[in-house]
């Protein structure tokens, strides 16, 4: 197809086609493996429960690519899949296997650097050994960002641990987006695959609220962090959480000074609410210049072609169209237009030539 804006796509995961036995590697269960069972497919497994089937678009570029074509998306943003985090581990372990996945993104991107841009993970369990990995994605691999957890081991974006990592990457321009994983209340939602239709959206707005009321932003007002699926429910429970700001300050302002609505232009979202209606609500509430396009490729909760409910929404101009399918994308990871050879396109949706 000949697609009529410049895409890029925020929110993609991938993993390598291997990788070595961790099990064996660390001495410990509890690590995902990948079982190539039959051609273009595999399965992944922690330990003996099985996790999730994927196919050849999770690790071969050249299918993503293809497809990327097939949708009219020019960049893919790489992260890896959150069940690979790894949080729970030994730090040394984690660490070393944040190597693996982060050397594995880079080549990709190196070999394909019009195509693709990649964000790391870091064993987040511990500050020091995270800064290092931070320091070396953006400054020896090439990474734009890194992709972090809503939480680490039960302790939200808030917690003084995590903020050595999080003021590290404010200070080296590295972008941090927030993806839901290990989702609270995961016992009361056995069925009807809840743990991603309610636990996600809900981890997601935690996420947000502890960095909001936690006053992160307020001490880092450089950071470009951006959180996935279109900000979970929080956007729903906006009104909410700004009114508890409002008639409990006891309750809620004793880490920051300044209200939610106030914060709303301090952080990034993606577009994936698969809803139109929701997405004006988002350009209302945080603005255009906030919002990112993104898949969640190649998941099936994403979005199937990425940036058609974008595209196919009337009422939106060319150039807040432009801005959400890539201009916010673009500033948020701090890349140049011209890498890409879409500098008109980006000038156009508001994003400098010099950036």
């Amino acid at each position: 197809m000949t697609p009529s804006h410049f895409k890029i796509d925020l929110h993609t995961h991938i993993l390598p086609e291997k990788w070595p036995d961790l099990r064996e590697r660390y001495g410990y269960g509890g690590w995902v493996r990948l079982e190539h069972h039959k051609p273009c497919c595999a399965q992944m497994w922690v330990d003996d429960q099985f996790f999730r089937e994927v196919q050849d678009n999770c690790w071969s570029p050249a299918r993503r690519i293809s497809e990327c074509d097939e949708a009219g998306v020019h960049v893919q943003v790489l992260s890896t899949v959150p069940v690979m985090f790894g949080y729970w581990a030994k730090p040394e372990h984690t660490h070393d296997l944040s190597k693996i996945l982060n050397d594995h993104i880079a080549e990709v991107c190196r070999e394909y650097p019009d195509r693709f841009a990649g964000l790391g993970t870091l064993p987040l369990q511990d500050a020091d050994r995270s800064i290092t990995e931070l320091e070396r994605c953006v400054n020896e691999l090439g990474l734009v960002g890194v992709e972090i957890g809503s939480h680490v081991n039960g302790n939200n974006l808030n917690d003084p641990a995590i903020f050595p990592v999080l003021e590290a990457a404010a200070e080296l321009g590295a972008a941090v987006f927030v993806h839901p994983w290990d989702m609270f209340g995961k016992e009361r939602m056995t069925k009807y695959w809840l743990p991603w239709l309610v636990g996600m959206p809900a981890e997601t707005a935690l996420a947000i609220c502890s960095v909001v009321f936690g006053g992160v932003l307020e001490k880092l007002p450089g950071l470009r962090i951006g959180f996935a699926h279109g900000g979970g429910s929080f956007p729903g429970t906006f009104g909410r959480v700004q009114h508890g700001f409002d008639v409990r300050p006891d309750l809620c302002a004793v880490d920051c000074r300044t209200s939610p609505r106030e914060q709303l232009g301090s952080f990034y979202i993606d577009s994936l609410v698969h809803d139109p209606d929701m997405l004006r609500h988002l350009i209302r509430l945080v603005g255009e210049d906030r919002i990112a396009m993104g898949s969640d490729y190649p998941f099936p909760l994403g979005e199937h072609v990425p940036g058609r409910m974008i595209e196919e929404m009337d009422d939106l101009t060319d150039a807040t169209k432009q801005r959400l399918l890539a201009g916010t994308a673009m500033e948020f990871l701090g890349l140049n237009a011209a890498r890409f050879n879409a500098t008109s396109h980006a000038v156009e949706a508001g994003r400098p030539e010099s950036s």
